[in-house]
């Protein structure tokens, strides 16, 4: 070959390397931890068999066919790396590969298979518009070579040109599946986190609504056993110190069983409890209305939402009688409570509205009012929605 065209050809080929290395630091299609799976790439490699065709049709010199071996051995070392490195970081195995092919055309024309290699790199690394171009500049290096060189295959660019545009559509199609695993990948993240954040914050309105109860309890029957010690009632004392201590056990066994999800002795058994605690604070407490039965997931919120109305009445009223109320009609069920405590405003705070957020979620909702007292009213429909 003439050393002008070599000379020419190798020009063209370095202009392909600087271009292919310049857009490569401003593209980052993939995130770094992704690369081409490389469990089938001893298979991809049938595709040289275009490079082999040659030796059975045609004689060469010794020295060309150790320059074979070699750029062999060169496309092998720089095909398995692009399979190690991250997408980011393929232009210096696709350079590797364009380099030895071109390097390789003048002695043997079926490296247009390594062109082809080198354009799946291309289609799976870049974005569209880097693509085309990179491929252009391909097509423009394989133009110059057919026309530079003596090369015996007549069909060099008539077939060439095709297998390489083919073969890079492969690597734009393997690019867009990983952007699809990706995609599908950090779907399943944000669901993982969406659901932490619902449990963080269904336990953080659980343990809200189970302490300020428990804990109000324990500060009146602390005061009262304090009060009865004062007055050498020590038997009464021990008996509120006995209450004291149960409550505390259960709070605890309540706070270890939020985490994996509440649980109760049931609707009626925990309305018992709230009606003791709150003649243990100074109120008549009056049940009236039929404790209805429910499905555990509906009867746990509604536990909850009255756990926290009645720790309002026993920590902000300051009347003496308190009423709790159940009424059902037709398809829905109704539950007041009322105190005749001297209420002038209401201003709702983080427990009330987590109450509300609980009861929604059921398909309930809560009111309140402060006519005569404080009033609060939760409606609940019988069957759970879908």
């Amino acid at each position: 070959m003439p050393p002008c065209n070599m000379t020419f050809v190798t020009g063209a080929t370095n202009q392909l390397l600087i271009t292919l290395t310049a857009y490569t630091k401003l593209e980052r299609v993939m995130t770094p931890f992704d690369k081409l799976e490389s469990k089938l790439s001893w298979i991809y490699l049938i595709n040289l068999v275009f490079y082999f065709i040659p030796l059975f049709v045609m004689r060469f010199a010794i020295w060309e066919y150790l320059s074979m071996a070699a750029a062999l051995m060169l496309f092998l070392l720089c095909y398995f790396w692009a399979y190690r490195c991250q997408s980011n970081e393929l232009h210096w195995p696709i350079a590797g590969i364009v380099l030895v092919a071109s390097l390789i055309t003048p002695v043997n024309s079926g490296s247009i298979a390594m062109f082809a290699y080198a354009g799946f790199f291309i289609g799976f690394a870049y974005s569209l518009t880097r693509y085309l171009l990179l491929m252009a500049l391909m097509f423009a290096l394989l133009v110059v070579l057919d026309i530079s060189l003596n090369i015996e295959w007549q069909l060099f660019l008539i077939m060439g040109l095709p297998i390489v545009l083919g073969v890079s559509l492969l690597g734009r199609a393997e690019q867009a599946k990983l952007r699809h695993r990706i995609a599908g990948r950090q779907s399943e993240d944000e669901i993982k986190q969406l659901a932490t954040m619902v449990e963080r914050e269904r336990i953080g309105r659980d343990l809200h609504d189970i302490l300020g109860h428990t804990l109000s309890s324990i500060i009146l029957k602390a005061d009262l056993a304090e009060k009865l010690l004062a007055r050498q009632h020590t038997d009464a004392a021990q008996q509120q110190l006995y209450e004291l201590s149960q409550i505390a056990r259960d709070a605890l066994s309540q706070v270890r069983q939020s985490v994996s999800g509440y649980k109760h002795s049931g609707l009626t058994a925990e309305v018992a409890k709230l009606l003791n605690r709150l003649r243990d604070a100074g109120f008549q407490a009056e049940l009236q209305g039929e404790v209805p039965q429910l499905d555990s997931r509906r009867e746990t919120a509604l536990i909850l939402a009255l756990t926290e109305l009645v720790t309002n009445v026993m920590r902000h009223s300051k009347g003496e009688h308190c009423q709790l109320t159940f009424v059902t009609q037709h398809n829905s069920l109704e539950i007041c409570i009322n105190d005749n405590g001297r209420c002038e405003t209401i201003i709702e705070g983080n427990g009330l509205r987590g109450l509300r957020e609980r009861l929604a979620a059921i398909g309930g909702s809560l009111t309140t009012q402060h006519i005569n007292g404080f009033s609060a009213a939760i409606q609940l429909p019988l069957q759970e929605s879908v």
